[in-house]
């Protein structure tokens, strides 16, 4: 049996989405040149990413450093835990640096594209990875999961356990992450072909667990009579479950995520999250890696901008097919 770290399908076009780890470095600080890479004279890459705390980010910084020293750069990790001023200040350490490349998980779809700018006009190539800028012609690429897809098969699977009727609430991400509005109208494109199925709520949560907790429970107290939560990440829908345990109103209630986090793997065989949709982050953060190896050694373009890759859906019969964080093996 192959081991792969989620070997997606990769849908190649305009990804109508945009989602590291903490500011950590690498213990190599040094140049490095590796035999599979690192261009002319290796170099450091900057990898900004958002809040390790998540796990979905901690394994996007991890692997995408791994990979750049892997082909013979130095790498550091840096967070900025969703605030713009705090990624300015993380672009202005990596410039200061002279940085050869950049990987960026941008903090927001409008207000990252100053930093984005900042970075090219210090003539240093930028990658996105996970989510999005609102504006086209700036990065070399823009790598994401293909939200519309896994939102779509999330949805389909979460119709299913409800058995096509009922009351329900929904958890909405980051307002300010294109991935949150993208992955929430795929939710509605495919529960709105079911008249039964009615939406009586919903609150923003911001990705967080916490949040997904208390509003959960303001939600419960205001539709008691709900028999499904459907969420925009795991973390949300965790916290959910845990407001639903604390009010003893679990039992007949379907939860299903978006992530494919480890604790939401344990969720799914515990019995307890209904799914969850594994976003391939393994295989996009050390994709971009590549990427930035090809262009910085040989100049090599990305044939496109936007790229999004397939997410597979993960229920009970297949849960055992993680075999590490993030890491789907067929």
């Amino acid at each position: 049996m192959d081991r792969r770290k989620f070997l997606s399908t990769i849908g190649v076009g305009a990804a109508a989405a945009g989602l590291a780890a903490c500011a950590s470095d690498s213990d190599d600080d040094t140049d490095a040149q590796g035999e599979s890479g690192g261009g002319d004279e290796g170099g450091l890459i900057t990898i900004i990413v958002n809040d390790p705390s998540n796990p979905y980010w901690k394994t996007e910084g991890d692997l995408a450093a791994a990979k750049a020293e892997e082909l013979g750069y130095s790498a550091t990790v840096g967070a900025h835990k969703g605030d713009t001023n705090e990624e300015n200040s993380l672009v202005d350490t990596a410039i200061s640096n002279q940085s050869v490349a950049m990987i960026m998980d941008p903090a927001d779809a409008d207000g990252s594209i100053g930093a984005v700018k900042k970075v090219l006009d210090a003539d240093i190539p930028v990658f996105l990875i996970n989510a999005e800028i609102n504006e086209s012609g700036l990065a070399k690429a823009q790598l994401v999961s293909n939200n519309a897809q896994g939102a779509a098969i999330g949805a389909e699977e979460w119709v299913s356990r409800m058995e096509e009727e009922g009351e329900y609430v929904e958890l909405f991400g980051l307002p300010s992450d294109n991935n949150a509005q993208t992955r929430s109208n795929g939710f509605e494109t495919t529960i709105t072909q079911y008249p039964d199925l009615e939406k009586v709520g919903e609150e923003v949560a911001n990705w967080d667990r916490t949040e997904g907790r208390d509003k959960a429970q303001t939600l419960l107290q205001a539709h008691p009579d709900i028999s499904g939560i459907i969420s925009g990440n795991d973390e949300m829908a965790l916290g959910a479950i845990a407001a639903l345990k604390e009010a003893d109103a679990f039992e007949g209630i379907v939860v299903g995520g978006f992530d494919g986090s480890p604790d939401a793997i344990e969720s799914i065989k515990n019995g307890e999250l209904a799914y969850t949709v594994l976003q391939p982050v393994a295989e996009f953060a050390e994709k971009v890696i590549e990427m930035a190896d090809d262009f910085l050694t040989n100049g090599t373009e990305p044939e496109e901008e936007k790229q999004a890759f397939d997410c597979i859906l993960i229920t009970e019969d297949n849960v055992d097919n993680m075999v590490d964080d993030f890491i789907y093996e067929e």
